[in-house]
């Protein structure tokens, strides 16, 4: 039954339209945050938008039956992991402060979707080992950049903890990519045998 919504082709498009929209508010979010980010590093700076920008393009490709593993692969992983990463600083900041706004706890919702989405396409995924490990560069890359060179997103009441912030996302990428590797090439491993 869920393969079978999965793969209906007007959710695909609603899905689309969703990721689309919340992958253009995500850069109108960053904005303020962008217009002081030195050039060379503004690829780096929007995390969740471009994780969800990537699965945007894999479900732009999906949709006309091709597959594109590079993108898939940043796809999992980072939405996965930006996914969840907002959701632990949302409650973090909620903890913290004892209260939360409502677009906290929109946010919650909406990167809670992010990181399961792009982990139930994955039997979908034509992933190959050089595509994780392309993605996984790319994720641990952007780690440097957040908390070596402090590109991180701001949350005011969170900046004190930035250390033990970047030691969190640090495993949480690791985790992510394992997660990436187990559902993809593991399970076509299994499928062959």
């Amino acid at each position: 039954m869920i393969k079978y919504i999965l793969l209906d082709k007007r959710f695909l498009i609603v899905l689309f339209f969703i990721n689309l929209f919340g992958t253009i508010y995500g850069y109108m979010w960053y904005e303020s945050q962008l217009s002081i980010t030195p050039d060379i590093f503004l690829v780096f700076v929007p995390d969740s938008p471009t994780a969800s920008l990537f699965f945007t393009i894999f479900l732009l490709f999906f949709i006309f039956g091709r597959n594109i593993p590079y993108i898939e692969a940043l796809g999992v992983i980072t939405l996965f992991k930006y996914g969840v990463w907002a959701v632990v600083m949302n409650l973090l900041t909620l903890i913290i402060e004892g209260s939360l706004s409502w677009q906290g706890y929109m946010l919650m919702a909406s990167h809670g979707a992010m990181a399961i989405q792009g982990l139930l396409y994955a039997p979908f995924y034509k992933i190959k080992v050089r595509h994780i490990v392309f993605a996984a560069v790319w994720t641990l890359h952007n780690d440097v950049i957040d908390y070596v060179f402090e590109m991180m997103p701001t949350y005011s009441t969170l900046t004190e903890y930035m250390n033990e912030i970047g030691y969190f996302t640090f495993w949480l990428s690791i985790l992510s990519i394992f997660i990436a590797y187990k559902l993809t090439i593991k399970n076509q491993d299994k499928l062959r045998r």
